[in-house]
């Protein structure tokens, strides 16, 4: 049977058809509250809504509930349906991935439910991989897998989005490594590298630490310092973040790509008004030097402070976004 790769969006059988909404069953859907009677009756207003997308072998809904409830709201008899074929595992990986770019958003808890799943199903796939497959971040994967305690050998491997397989632990191949480089010192680095079954980058990496006198292997809390949960007593201070070395760089035209497709801003006229709003309010990092080099050096702190001020609105409506999902 085909095995999904990691990372891999699937492809679905081409060409939409008409079938009985009768003849649907409910999906394995990644929400955890199910279907939202509101966004139904929104859905129900709106014709030409684009083909919900249905598991061939059991007639299940992988995408499109809410479509699905809002034709039957409508009395309608028939649906338009793309339809897929595969396991369904892949099916569920194609169902989150639909849910995460358009549509009704899903939750939190929602990704971080799926997240779950997806590791049961897949344990081989690296964090980095099953967070692109659910919408999280990398770290809140591998808290995700260390609550669930998969086994994970001194030998097991995860395979990465680019479908390379890589040791979880490297320590044995550092110390392959340190062997080789100990008997032939001056030996290639890509020579190193084959013999011992690592990068050319760990290999160098392993030479250069030997080099200073450090032991090969890395020790296991580095990489853990910055990730720590800051105390109540001892808050963190502001970043003050710029191009390249911001927190989190979403970027707005593909955020923007995602949007303007769901058909509850796309039917609508204050959707669509909301989406030419952000577009002449969003700043891309890489505009900035164009933009701070058209500010008279007379006029850059008050526009400083003006900037800070709107950055303060933009947070507060975040904070009113984030309150009211």
């Amino acid at each position: 049977m085909r095995q999904a790769q990691s990372g891999q969006v699937l492809p679905r059988t081409p060409g939409p058809v008409w079938v009985s909404v009768s003849s649907l069953l409910p999906g394995d859907s990644p929400r955890l509250a199910g279907e939202s009677p509101g966004h139904v009756q929104l859905l129900a207003a709106v014709q030409d809504l684009p083909p919900i997308l249905v598991h061939r072998g059991t007639m299940r809904v992988i995408d499109g509930m809410h479509r699905l409830r809002a034709a039957k709201l409508r009395g309608d008899e028939t649906i338009q349906v793309d339809f897929f074929e595969g396991d369904d595992g892949e099916a569920f990986l194609l169902s989150v991935d639909a849910n995460i770019k358009h549509g009704l958003p899903l939750s939190p808890a929602d990704r971080e439910a799926a997240a779950s799943r997806v590791l049961g199903l897949y344990p081989q796939w690296s964090d980095r991989a099953v967070a692109v497959a659910t919408g999280l971040s990398p770290t809140t994967v591998s808290a995700i897998r260390r609550r669930m305690v998969l086994p994970d050998g001194p030998e097991a491997a995860r395979v990465g989005r680019d479908g390379r397989v890589r040791p979880v632990d490297g320590s044995a191949g550092r110390r392959r490594a340190s062997a080789v480089i100990a008997m032939r010192p001056d030996a290639p680095l890509r020579a190193i590298a084959q013999e011992a079954g690592v990068s050319v980058g760990t290999a160098r990496d392993v030479r250069a630490r030997l080099q200073a006198g450090q032991d090969p292997v890395l020790p296991p809390q580095r990489g853990t310092v910055d990730r720590r949960e800051p105390s109540g007593d001892n808050p963190v201070p502001l970043l003050r973040t710029r191009p390249g070395n911001a927190r989190q760089n979403i970027h707005w035209p593909s955020v923007r790509g995602n949007l303007i497709k769901d058909p509850a801003v796309k039917y609508a006229a204050n959707g669509r008004a909301f989406v030419r709003w952000v577009d002449a309010h969003v700043v891309e990092p890489t505009e900035w030097s164009e933009l701070i080099g058209a500010v008279p050096p007379h006029w850059r702190k008050s526009v400083a402070e003006l900037a800070r001020s709107c950055a303060g609105a933009w947070l507060a409506f975040a904070q009113e976004l984030e309150d009211n999902a």
